[in-house]
């Protein structure tokens, strides 16, 4: 059977893996936000991009088929 000191040195590891695993966490979401930031920011490049190809495209003359 465990002793209490066990116990004790247990729980001191499970409180530091815990707070370890906080910062992992926080990094993490960190992380993941400045990816989502940058998605938002190419998909807005993409929009505009095909809103200027659209735009030049309907400039292009029509082809006439003689």
């Amino acid at each position: 059977m465990a002793t209490l000191r066990d116990l004790a040195e247990r729980i001191e590891r499970l409180v530091l893996r815990h707070e370890e695993l906080q910062r992992a966490h926080a990094l993490l979401a960190q992380e993941l936000e400045a990816v989502t930031t940058e998605r938002d920011s190419l998909k807005a490049r993409l929009a505009a991009a095909r809103a200027r190809i659209d735009a030049l495209l309907a400039r292009l003359p029509e082809d006439d088929p003689a």
